[in-house]
Formats: C-alpha cells, sequence, structure tokens
C-alpha cells in the first residue's frame, strides 16, 4: 500500500465531513467535538482516506470521539494505523487514558478496538435513543447503547 501519512488538520474550514458522517450521522454533534478536540487526517496522495478526532474528557484522559475510513480503502489496515496514531499522540502528552465508545450493533469496530488493546469498561444505556432523532441500524441490529472502552497508557 502506498505511504500513508497521518496529520493533524489544521484549517477547521477543510473538516472531512464526508468520512466522519460515516461514522456519527449527526453533524451538529460532529461540529461540537470537532471545534472542541482535534482533528487527524490520514492521506495517500494527498487524498484524505481516513479521520479521528480526539478531545480531552478530564485531566490525563482523551478520547476518539469519531474515527472513520473512506469505504474505498477499508480492510487495509488504516483504521488500526489511525487508533494506533492517537495512542502514540496520547502517550507523548503525557495522558494516562485513552478512551473510544462505539454502538452496540458496530460488531467490527468493537473487534478492532479489542484488537488494539482497548477493554470493555461500561455501557451507556439509550445513548443513541437519547442524542439521534434517526433510529441506526448497523449489522441488522438496531443501534441503541454506546459500548465505552478504554485502554491504559
Amino acid at each position: 500500500m502506498d505511504d500513508i501519512i497521518i496529520k493533524e488538520l489544521e484549517d477547521k474550514e477543510n473538516v472531512p465531513y464526508d468520512l466522519l458522517l460515516l461514522a456519527d450521522p449527526s453533524k451538529e454533534i460532529v461540529n461540537e467535538y470537532c471545534n472542541r478536540g482535534s482533528c487527524y487526517i490520514a492521506c495517500i496522495d494527498n487524498e484524505i482516506v481516513g479521520v479521528y478526532v480526539l478531545i480531552k474528557t478530564r485531566p490525563l484522559t482523551l478520547e476518539i470521539v469519531n474515527i472513520a475510513v473512506d469505504e474505498r480503502y477499508q480492510g487495509r489496515g488504516i483504521g488500526k494505523k489511525l487508533i494506533f496514531d492517537a495512542i502514540n499522540r496520547a502517550r507523548k502528552e503525557g495522558i494516562k487514558t485513552l478512551e473510544i465508545g462505539t454502538g452496540n450493533s458496530s460488531l467490527y469496530q468493537l473487534a478492532l478496538y479489542q484488537k488494539c488493546g482497548f477493554r470493555i469498561n461500561g455501557v451507556d444505556k439509550d445513548f443513541f435513543k437519547k442524542h439521534y432523532k434517526e433510529k441506526i441500524i448497523e449489522n441488522g441490529i438496531e443501534c441503541v447503547d454506546m459500548i465505552r472502552l478504554s485502554i491504559d497508557l
């Protein structure tokens, strides 16, 4: 695969909504956390193929609040590279805990995060019913609960 360059997005005007909305259908919520956090993009030959957003949630704690890979590039290890980039950035900042959450119906994501060292530490019941107007169906399962995972750094 071509070289992947992962860098912080400098101009908030160029937020890659097409990718972020793959992982989170609410543009309003995406805007809110993009404004609070830092957005990182993965590029191959100057094309954005992946993205993640990190926000500080508590002292010494960061959360990956969105991570997405262009559908044409999925299955090539880019998501794993994005996760490990976030882990490395968090470690360099002296962060002790990195968190991530995903829907109960996001089976592939749950497996990926655990393969990268994250462990399930809780369930935010009815999260998606409370925060999203539209019903979300994924893998034939209604997405209702947020599965919370974390990794100690």
